[in-house]
């Protein structure tokens, strides 16, 4: 006999097993299909392990300002393995708190491939058998995975995805990374604050280029300081393997091309989503650029099926995924006042060292708006926390519509900055303007009175600088 649920969700990452949670609170019978791991990429290969990676690489580079603090200490050494054996034991504790929720909200965890079987249908594979199940409505939540360029193709051996630069066999004495968007600065600061020789080549003529542009340039300042090769505007032409090391050829934007050998390559030049075999055209639904289309609800246009999370393209976010299901989820349910996706509220966050992070507008993009603006910047030198944590190096920086005092956009770069965005997403949210900002109280000693101060500097009045 055929299984019937209100919903089934195919995918458990963080938009899909959100989902699943949001539609079982709202009352509905739900059942979610996994091929590998609850959780997704993000908590077994994506997010969750690499922050564990980057706290590891954080306190080695403590440990050696050991003397600024007041203390000493000597041969340090690190043990790769047991870096990594954490960062998986993170992961692993994590995936099962996922498997833990969907026993909590009685949701049934189907094991196995999904795929699309006709109005309502669902076929799942595993181990050469087929199940079938029914719903009134399917979610798609399959996810993304690394790109991979013609004759750039990763091997698992000497030229890596990020699955790969997550378990590393060996510690690369030098490293190429491909790619200098959040992936690959992320792997690019851990695999040189433990000691690579690390080359971040750039296809674009910046690093970060989805960041504001003087943002960009600050983490660019701030990664050649660490000793990191930035080339941008660069192309990798061609990867020749070796024995136990790659050539890469370098292409300049002047048409100079040059050879790099390396012990191992980062490939992180972008993702696709997982669209191959679930029946989608089949179904009806459109693919573009590899990744469902959809409209601010998560609808992909086809009657009781929707998408969400990665597969439908940026920003490549789990936060914006978790949104996505429970928009989607409340839409099933029929609740009333739910708002769409705005995309210019999700927070970006890169949690390489110095941290960036940054909501809305850039300056270039909210001076092409043709909105008359003032902008806003406060150094963290000039903050009392920052001083006392040793991290004085960084910028909090504003972008206000002069007109109506609209926060247009929040850009950082510094330490801590990943957490102290909330506070710019939560006043966009609530359409929050410039002057109840201004007259808002941040408490002191925090790096959060940055925040404040770079409010009151796009009116030409900081109190600290």
């Amino acid at each position: 006999m055929t299984e019937i649920y209100d919903v089934i969700v195919i995918g458990s990452g963080p938009a899909g097993y959100v989902c699943a949670i949001r539609c079982s609170q709202l009352g509905m019978k739900v059942a979610i299909v996994e091929r590998e791991n609850l959780g997704g990429i993000c908590l077994n290969w994506g997010c969750i392990p690499t922050k564990a990676l980057l706290r590891s690489s954080e306190i080695w580079h403590l440990m050696h300002r050991l003397n600024e603090f007041g203390f000493s200490g000597e041969n340090f050494k690190f043990d790769l393995a047991k870096i990594v054996d954490r960062s998986r034991k993170v992961a692993k504790q994590l995936s099962s708190g996922v498997g833990f929720l969907m026993k909590k909200h009685k949701i049934a965890v189907i094991a196995g491939e999904a795929k699309l079987a006709g109005k309502g249908k669902v076929a799942v594979a595993k181990d050469g058998k087929i199940a079938d199940y029914e719903a009134k409505n399917i979610v798609l939540a399959t996810g993304a995975r690394a790109r991979a360029l013609p004759g750039l193709e990763p091997d698992g051996k000497l030229i890596w995805t990020y699955r790969e630069a997550l378990m590393p066999d060996v510690f690369p004495k030098s490293l190429l990374v491909v790619g200098s968007g959040a992936i690959g600065i992320e792997f690019a600061s851990f695999f040189r604050t433990l000691g690579s020789e690390v080359t971040v080549v750039e296809v674009l003529d910046r690093v970060l280029p989805v960041e504001d542009e003087e943002i960009s340039q600050a983490a660019a300042k701030a990664f050649a300081k660490q000793g990191m090769k930035i080339k941008t505007a660069t192309t990798v032409e061609k990867l020749q393997k070796g024995a136990n090391n790659v050539t890469a050829t370098l292409k300049a934007k002047d048409g100079k091309s040059e050879t790099l050998t390396v012990d191992r390559v980062i490939l992180a030049v972008g993702i696709v989503g997982n669209v191959e075999n679930i029946g989608l055209e089949q179904a009806g639904v459109k693919v573009e650029k590899a990744h469902v289309t959809v409209n601010p609800w998560g609808e992909t246009g086809v009657a009781g099926i929707w998408a969400i999370g990665d597969l439908v393209g940026p920003p490549w976010l789990a936060h914006k995924g978790m949104h996505e299901g429970v928009i989607v989820a409340e839409r099933i349910a029929g609740v009333k006042g739910v708002h769409p996706l705005d995309t210019s509220n999700v927070p970006g966050c890169t949690y390489c060292m110095p941290q960036v992070a940054s909501v809305g507008m850039t300056e270039a993009k909210a001076k092409v708006s043709g909105r008359k603006i003032k902008v806003g910047r406060f150094p963290f030198i000039g903050n009392g926390e920052a001083i006392a944590l040793g991290e004085p190096e960084g910028l909090v920086k504003t972008i206000f519509d002069a007109e109506t005092g609209e926060l247009l956009g929040a850009h950082m770069i510094g330490a801590e900055v990943t957490e102290l965005i909330q506070g710019y997403v939560v006043a966009r949210t609530l359409e929050t303007t410039e002057a109840e900002l201004g007259s808002t109280i941040f408490p002191h000693p925090t790096l959060s009175e940055m925040m404040h101060e770079a409010v009151l500097a796009a009116e030409g009045r900081p109190l600290h600088i």
